[in-house]
């Protein structure tokens, strides 16, 4: 491909507002363009990513035997209702009506459709196992669309969903993606964990994310180096040290105004680690009181997990439920259901709330002075011990690029696929959903591979192999030679990626300052460079983009020292 015919629009100037790295690169190095919030548009540059990235999902995907297939976007809401996501799912969902009057929805995700296909098609066993794929768009009306291409209302995903007998046919499945999944992102060039996550909206068994490590990213995972454990902070257990038995009379103390865990370890001069928070939350069903060590947090996700929704209560709340103000309510005497993390130590002594405005109540022996539900409902942090190896744990932010759940029959009960067993029985089809965001693993890999000058893509997703660089187009002998090279560089096989080199020639009548910098920014991995100083002794110069590499070559020799090159980088 010819510069000069190719739509590159770089950028010089970002709009205000943009920090995520891979946003700000896209945007320069002329990838995409935004049209509203959360919408993007994919130039041939960051098109031709796409398909390389895809072009990798499709082999790994058929490698297991998966097959490939399209649902609509549109879908009836009745299939929803079935489920009952219909209801459930909240402003996330675009909801829309056709011309008569039938309720419809844009698809966020297509289990229902996969289930309600499967139901009608799959009657016995001897049809299963099933592996169906698609790389489809989807839509999403995120409160907050941001970071560029990691969280957007329309995206493309490749989502796969198998369909097996039993469990162990799931189990299996299951283990077929996960190694799947393991080849694509290795092949292309990302650092990534294996995590345990939430199954959130999607099923309520096994699920793990594919996180790739960046600074950028917008999750949080706990990792042990020791063992490997790696898990979402959504999910993650840690062990955290109990403080040493310090013995105190069970009796009320006045702290007047100071109502955080804070400023009474400070006016009473305690370790915070001897301090019960008491927090009121209010459910559909019931208000809770939540208790956690006083120098821990809440996990949100792991409480709504155990209760269901639920919100803080308000001051006005806590005064009508528990007639006590808030930061000075307390365990002791409760009447309300309590739910306890195991940071809380039963045969230690706490403070906490005397559920008295200005009073804090000292001596609270959990064992003794209050029943509870037990539960982990604690944050992971940095220190923390890992909960298999006991080592200590750290935590990274990362990008979620890919994920697998176990569903079950969630879908499939509702929707009545079923099939007959060996012995002519009926039983729900067992699924499970597996799913990876190409543009997802386009700006990781960014976030993950680039300088100061732009974009170092691995090679297994640059827009182009190799790029030639003509110093001077106006000089036909350069123009020639440069020529030469790209029509025989692109005949030559790609082993690595499974097709041919594809080149791209720098043709434009630029400044030699403009072609280098141009070239730094898209990343193309690596870089011919044709210059009337090198010529005056016969020799090109050849560049790896990612550690700046340089290396004079007879031209002579030219094509097989620039396919060398290429098979030595990253």
């Amino acid at each position: 491909m010819r510069y000069s015919s190719l739509f590159i629009p770089t950028m010089r100037e970002i709009p205000a507002g943009i920090n995520a790295v891979s946003h700000i690169l896209m945007l320069k190095a002329g990838y995409v363009r935004q049209l509203a919030a959360g919408l993007f548009i994919f130039l041939p540059l960051g098109w031709r990513v796409l398909n390389k990235i895809n072009s990798i999902l499709k082999e790994e995907m058929e490698k297991i035997g998966a097959q490939e297939i399209s649902m609509p976007i549109l879908h009836p809401a009745e299939i929803w209702q079935q489920t009952g996501r219909w209801y459930t799912i909240k402003e996330e969902m675009f909801r829309l009506k056709d011309r008569n009057g039938r309720d419809m929805c844009l698809g966020m995700t297509h289990e229902e459709i996969m289930a309600w296909i499967a139901s009608k098609e799959i009657k016995s066993y001897r049809q299963l196992p099933q592996i169906w794929y698609q790389i489809q768009t989807k839509l999403r009306d995120e409160a907050r669309p941001r970071a560029g291409i990691l969280r957007t209302r329309e995206f493309i995903m490749k989502d796969s969903y198998s369909f097996d007998i039993n469990e162990a046919g799931l189990d299996k499945s299951y283990k077929l993606h996960a190694e799947a999944y393991h080849k694509i992102f290795t092949r292309c060039g990302l650092k990534y964990y294996q995590v345990e996550s939430d199954p959130g909206i999607m099923g309520d068994l096994e699920s793990h994310e594919f996180m790739a490590p960046t600074p950028a990213g917008e999750d949080d995972i706990v990792i042990c180096d020791n063992c490997g454990y790696a898990a979402n902070i959504e999910v993650a257990k840690s062990l955290t040290e109990s403080p040493e038995l310090i013995v105190m009379d069970l009796r009320e103390v006045y702290t007047p105004d100071k109502k955080t865990v804070r400023e009474v370890a400070e006016f009473l001069g305690v370790d915070e680690r001897y301090f019960i928070k008491s927090l009121l939350v209010i459910t559909e069903k019931e208000p809770i009181l939540v208790l956690i060590r006083g120098d821990q947090e809440i996990n949100e996700k792991k409480l709504s997990r155990l209760i269901g929704d639920f919100n803080f209560a308000t001051p006005e709340e806590s005064m009508q439920i528990l007639n006590t103000e808030m930061g000075f309510i307390g365990p002791v005497n409760q009447k309300i259901k309590i739910i306890a993390d195991l940071s809380i130590n039963n045969n230690l002594y706490y403070i906490s709330g005397a559920n008295k405005k200005d009073y804090h109540l000292q001596g609270i022996l959990p064992s003794k002075d209050f029943k509870a539900q037990w539960a982990d409902i604690r944050k992971a942090k940095e220190g923390d011990y890992c909960p298999k190896c006991e080592s200590p744990v750290r935590i990274e932010k990362a990008i979620e690029v890919g994920n697998i759940f176990k569903l079950g029959t969630k879908y499939t009960v509702p929707l009545n696929a079923v099939f007959l067993d060996k012995d002519g029985k009926e039983k729900p089809i067992i699924m499970g959903s597996y799913g990876i965001g190409p543009a997802r693993v386009a700006a990781a890999a960014i976030e993950q591979n680039y300088d100061e000058d732009g974009i170092v893509w691995p090679k297994s997703m640059a827009p182009f192999d190799i790029e030639i660089i003509p110093l001077n187009v106006a000089n036909k002998k350069i123009l020639r030679i440069a020529e030469d090279i790209y029509d025989k560089v692109s005949e030559i096989y790609n082993s690595f990626a499974d097709r041919h080199m594809e080149v791209l020639l720098d043709d434009r009548d630029e400044r030699p300052g403009v072609k280098f910098k141009d070239a730094d920014l898209i990343g193309i991995p690596i870089q011919v460079i044709i210059g009337e100083k090198g010529l005056k002794e016969n020799k090109i110069e050849i560049k790896k983009r990612r550690t700046k590499e340089t290396k004079l070559v007879p031209l002579n020799k030219a094509i097989v020292e620039i396919v060398n090159f290429y098979y030595e980088t990253y």
